[in-house]
């Protein structure tokens, strides 16, 4: 089961961080391209403990639905999101913050998930499908880690 772990140094308040960690209308923002929409569940606003979210998009040219549920909580510091439907036969993301100086927060995400299909999701693992992965939460961490150093956290988190 592939595992990935990244660390993004993000300068910003730590609770600003771990808010824009669970606000559905930031990965909305940071998925267009994959034509992300929320359509069931908690739709916009942030993630709460024991809350889920069914979400639409397109993957590797493929339409697919995905509802993950928030199942650990303590805030400012983690929490997990998990699948409990989708074409994964497996899928936690693991979320930490930490603030390691004033200011400065290390966010890192531990993401494990396993393919559908037997030795053909492996294969696909291998080739493409964890790179992929990557990519697509490199790209979701560059955009947290943008709109809150440039103080456009404001519009995401509400009052």
């Amino acid at each position: 089961m592939p595992q990935l772990i990244l660390n993004t140094m993000i300068d910003a308040p730590l609770s600003v961080v771990f808010d824009l960690s669970r606000s559905i209308d930031l990965h909305k923002y940071s998925a267009k391209k994959t034509g992300e929409e929320a359509i069931g569940g908690v739709t916009t606003g942030l993630m709460e403990m024991g809350q889920q979210v069914r979400w639409r998009a397109r993957h590797l040219g493929v339409r697919q639905t995905l509802t993950v549920r928030i199942t650990a909580m303590e805030r400012p510091c983690f929490f997990e999101d998990k699948m409990i439907h989708g074409i994964f036969c497996f899928m936690e993301h693991q979320h930490f913050f930490e603030e390691v100086e004033y200011g400065k927060i290390i966010m890192r995400d531990i993401f494990n998930f396993e393919a559908p299909f037997g030795v053909l999701g492996r294969l696909a693992e291998c080739l493409f499908l964890t790179r992929y992965m990557r990519r697509f939460l490199e790209e979701r961490n560059q955009v947290i880690k943008e709109v809150a150093e440039s103080g456009r956290y404001i519009a995401y988190i509400p009052d």
